[in-house]
């Protein structure tokens, strides 16, 4: 597996090696040394997610607040997303910053994304089954969310009216956000 880091301290890009022939293909979704070694530290999933959209749906951008939040190993079973996480650590270089990444079926890529960041997805594809590995358990009061087409975060999803829920509408715009991560 291929570990790459981003312009974002301790995001990942993780890329397996895939086996293919004419039956098909194998690959290692997930190896728990390989991942915490490439982390720095040990990391314990706890809950393991999955959700299914039609092309054009935009979840996020969500966090969970300590002390439920959430690092989340996110990956696409089937069709593509455009995946963005945006770093909400207040003592981070790149507070306020994203990163963005292609994930899908073809590439397998998988993206970690620590605690201290807000997270969410656009589906580019329909049927797309994106899932995910979370280090703590939902909790439903410390749910947090930023403005998905906010200005001042400068996101470039690439579309004009996805499918969204009345929550994520509902949702701070950054400026007028207080993070609960230091």
């Amino acid at each position: 597996m291929k570990i790459e880091t981003t312009n974002i301290e301790e995001l990942l890009v993780l890329t397996p090696r895939v086996f293919e022939d004419d039956r098909g293909y194998f690959f290692e979704s997930f190896s728990h040394e390989t991942f915490c070694d490439a982390a720095g530290h040990q990391v314990h999933f706890v809950q393991d997610n999955e959700s299914k959209s039609k092309k054009g749906v935009l979840r996020g951008l969500h966090f969970q607040k300590p002390p439920f939040a959430q690092g989340k190993l996110v990956r696409v079973i089937k069709g593509a997303v455009l995946d963005v996480a945006v770093d909400i650590r207040q003592k981070s270089p790149t507070y306020g910053k994203h990163f963005s990444i292609e994930i899908s079926e073809v590439n397998k890529k998988a993206f970690w994304i620590p605690a201290g960041f807000a997270h969410g997805f656009l589906t580019l594809e329909d049927d797309t089954i994106f899932s995910y590995k979370c280090t703590n358990y939902y909790n439903k009061d410390s749910e947090g969310a930023l403005l998905w087409n906010d200005s001042d975060l400068a996101i470039n999803w690439n579309v004009e009216n996805p499918v969204i829920s009345e929550k994520d509408t509902l949702a701070p715009s950054f400026n007028l956000f207080t993070s609960p991560f230091t």
